[in-house]
């Protein structure tokens, strides 16, 4: 039998009690399923080791061939952090916490090996090579978001970041083929604004087995719809469908704030995608 813990959580993230079979005690589990985005911080900074930890958790991760394609830059001073949070959009809660870690795919690392050992570097340049320093960046923070989260803290990602790449890349000073693909806010919640579990699409519409299939998608999404709209009334906010919402969040470029140019940001930061 699931333990309470887990079921509770599990019925706040989808909205229905867990199936049979799911981890009874299952600390890392029950872990996960506690996450929340936390957008209200106290000005408190972070416990000593706090950061090293988490970025020993990041580097524990799994990173394509080794080639630990990424880099993080921790930002604690205040001008700095409201300078950030203009070029995201204006978030607040950049300027509120206490960290703001900008996660970085991070290929210039390589190229100035090659360039020490006069060693060709050009698959450097291939979109392939990108996509990994994308997914190793993901991965580490994933698992510095976890840490941070274990330690009490609340974090929330940040893809505001892309909106103005170029100008990020000058404020954090990053040298040519690397890029600020999103951030995070680090700090301790305000216990006068709590953050709650979000629902999530139900599993059915996401887990395919041996193959994509579609056949409850639509039931599935029209129950998210419900789970959705009465998370928002909950949380004081205009009731929505999330699958209207989510369409015209692409429904085309005026709607990707500023981010329909990100290819010709990567090219200026150093990055040709072959």
């Amino acid at each position: 039998m699931t333990d309470d813990v887990i079921a509770g959580l599990w019925t706040a993230r989808y909205r229905t009690a867990p199936p049979d079979g799911v981890p009874s005690g299952d600390d890392v589990l029950r872990h996960l399923l506690s996450h929340r985005s936390v957008r209200a911080y106290r000005p408190d900074p972070l416990p000593d080791g706090a950061l090293e930890a988490a970025v020993a958790a990041a580097q524990s991760a799994s990173t394509s061939s080794n080639l630990q394609a990424w880099s993080v830059v921790a930002v604690e001073d205040p001008a700095r952090r409201t300078r950030l949070a203009a070029l995201a959009g204006g978030q607040a809660h950049i300027v509120q916490a206490p960290l703001f870690l900008a996660w970085l795919v991070d290929l210039s690392r390589l190229s100035r090996l090659g360039a020490a050992r006069a060693h060709a570097t050009d698959g450097l340049d291939y979109l392939e090579t990108f996509v990994v320093g994308v997914v190793d960046a993901a991965l580490a923070a994933q698992n510095a978001a976890a840490t941070f989260e274990s330690q009490g803290l609340g974090i929330v990602y940040i893809g505001g970041l892309r909106n103005h790449p170029e100008q990020v890349a000058r404020e954090l000073e990053l040298p040519g083929r690397t890029m600020a693909v999103f951030g995070m806010c680090v700090g301790h919640p305000d216990s006068d604004r709590p953050a709650s579990i979000k629902p999530r699409l139900p599993q059915s519409v996401v887990l395919h087995r041996e193959r994509y299939g579609m056949a409850d998608e639509a039931a599935g999404i029209a129950a998210y719809d419900q789970s959705d709209a009465a998370f928002q009334r909950e949380q004081g906010l205009a009731p929505r469908a999330w699958s209207d919402a989510m369409v015209r969040r692409v429904a085309g470029p005026e709607s990707l704030s500023g981010r329909d140019r990100l290819r010709d940001a990567l090219a200026a930061l150093g990055f040709p995608l072959r």
